[in-house]
């Protein structure tokens, strides 16, 4: 249960710490003092989506944290699971601070997480009921909901709805081979036309390359040819002169003559050995050079051919080589999965059909558990509703099972109402009076969360509409809930009020031109005037006050 609401600079509340009890806290305060902040606070620490403007005027951040105990076997397996368990098994402690630039930081026993977690908690601790429940009772498309919740299909569904998802997309990949069929043979050949272009070229790699260091060759043949000849003459000699080589050769013999005479020299011996010698290989080089330097017009004509070949591949597939050689390769993956389409439409039809009989069998399940608890919660409403002056009231929730698939199966749920002896049952938005669905939802809530492990149960001015006879039995419906888990109640009804077994009182002040929201418990003689307040406004009498403590004594006999 919640046992500790702190709460600082939220709205109005600079500071307030709320002890908490089991059995019925109601808390009461005039309109605009405050009670929806506490509310709102309470909903931050659950992960709800908060805003800044939710932060004090002036203040740089919002800080709300709650102290749990007697947590349930469920929440601590929960806890263990992600990690958040604490020294003190029987307790927990949620924080969330709210800053004005719109971060938010939340901590569980201490520890950093996301608000996803919080929201992943929220279950096992809290359920509120406010006003926009009865709106949620109003929408039928909400019904199969409740029926399940009340149901116990969770596991079912986490079953259905992933086989479900996965036959819509098996549909649609169907439907996009049916659908796509002449563009996917407009593809095919347009593929097959660019693999074959691409393979007839047999391209390799460093191919370009070497083609255009050849052209460059051709480009400067004259100058290239020119400067080998000189060089090789220079080398070789001609029958006027002597060339490098000879006369190299001749000044590594003459040294190599008297080498034995002076270490110098011979060292010049030596050096002059290696000129010799390179000389040499420089003239055969050049040699060499000028052979492959000779070349034909055909090989010419060749070369430039087959670089405009490598040249417009380049264009359609690819700045490079490699490029044009890595688009063929993927071009023809694709091709091998287009010319396969026919299986894969097949394979895609089998896995369809196999997918569909789980998907109904799932379907059929959730169908026959829903039948079966729709019977057994017409009966539990009905019971509860007697208690809320609603005795002759008929309830019937109808489940029409449809022949398609949808996301929660193939039911739709539907609850509808008598309110009336001898009036035919009509569908529950076209009946109810508005004190009568915020009875059904209280019935409701009362019945759903029996059999659920949260410890906590609030009910946000569920009392709309509601007066008289029917607002007396809506208090001791809410004492009986009190009697089984903690409920907080906000309300303005003075009936509710006297049945809390304890009372909060919500109050707004204004200091230094500051407005403040303070929150206290009630004795019983602050509970015999707000009480009092609630039934006469601002006018209390000496007879209001004791209708109050009438109201009061009532309660507690109760």
């Amino acid at each position: 249960m919640l046992q500790l609401l702190h709460i600082e600079n939220i709205a109005v509340i600079e500071q307030a710490d709320i002890e908490l009890n089991d059995g019925l806290t109601v808390l009461t305060g005039e309109t605009g003092a405050g009670k929806s902040i506490i509310i709102d606070s309470i909903g931050a620490v659950m992960g709800q989506r908060t805003s800044r403007e939710l932060i004090r005027g002036g203040a740089k951040k919002g800080f709300v944290s709650a102290v749990f105990t007697g947590l349930s076997p469920e929440l601590r397996r929960e806890l263990e699971a992600l990690g958040l368990d604490n020294e003190e098994e029987d307790e927990l402690c949620i924080q969330r601070q709210i800053s004005a630039d719109g971060k938010t930081v939340c901590r569980v026993n201490m520890k950093p997480v996301a608000t996803a977690v919080l929201r992943r908690l929220s279950p096992y601790l809290l359920n509120v009921h406010g006003q926009h429940d009865g709106q949620r009772l109003m929408d039928e498309n909400s019904h199969i909901d409740f029926l399940d919740g009340y149901c116990g299909t969770g596991r079912l569904l986490a079953q259905y709805r992933p086989s479900y998802q996965k036959l819509l997309t098996l549909r649609r990949q169907i439907t996009e081979l049916d659908h796509g069929e002449q563009e996917r043979l407009h593809r095919v050949g347009s593929l097959r036309k660019q693999v074959a272009e691409i393979e007839a070229a047999e391209l390799r790699e460093g191919e370009e390359e070497e083609l255009r260091a050849r052209k460059l060759q051709f480009d400067n043949a004259g100058r290239l040819m020119d400067a080998l000849s000189r060089a090789h003459e220079a080398l070789e000699g001609s029958d006027i002169a002597d060339g490098a080589a000879v006369l190299t050769a001749e000044a590594a013999n003459a040294l190599a003559d008297v080498a034995e005479v002076s270490p110098a020299v011979a060292k010049l011996s030596e050096t002059a050995e290696e000129l010799k010698y390179l000389a040499e290989d420089l003239r055969e080089s050049i040699s060499v050079q000028i052979s492959r330097a000779e070349f034909s017009p055909e090989e010419r004509a060749m070369v430039e051919e087959r670089l405009d070949e490598i040249f417009r591949l380049r264009k359609r597939y690819g700045e490079t080589v490699a490029e044009v050689l890595d688009y063929a390769a993927k071009a023809q993956e694709e091709l091998e999965g287009l010319e396969c389409a026919d299986e894969r439409r097949g394979i895609l039809r089998e896995e369809y059909r196999t997918e569909l009989q789980k998907a109904k069998a799932l379907a059929a399940q959730l169908t026959e558990g829903r039948c079966t608890g729709a019977r057994k919660l017409e009966k539990a409403i009905v019971s509860e509703l007697k208690d809320l002056d609603m005795a002759r009231v008929t309830l019937e929730i109808r489940v029409e099972t449809g022949t398609k698939l949808a996301a929660k199966g193939m039911d739709t749920v539907q609850f509808l109402i008598s309110v009336n002896p001898g009036e035919p049952v009509r569908p529950l938005s076209k009946v109810a009076s508005g004190g009568e669905l915020s009875r059904v939802m209280l019935a409701m809530k009362n019945v759903l969360t029996a059999g659920e492990p949260v410890g906590t149960l609030i009910f946000d001015e569920i009392d709309t509409g509601v007066s008289g006879r029917a607002a007396q039995k809506i208090a001791h419906k809410l004492r009986e809930i009190g009697d089984k888990k903690q409920t907080l109640c906000v309300t303005h009804l003075p009936q509710i009020a006297a049945m809390g077994s304890h009372h909060l009182l919500i109050e707004k002040c204004a200091k230094d031109d500051r407005t403040f929201t303070d929150v206290h418990p009630m004795s019983a003689e602050g509970r015999a005037q707000e009480i009092a307040r609630m039934l006469a406004g601002d006018q209390i009498t000496e007879a209001t006050l004791e209708n109050a403590r009438e109201l009061l004594s009532a309660a507690e006999k109760k």
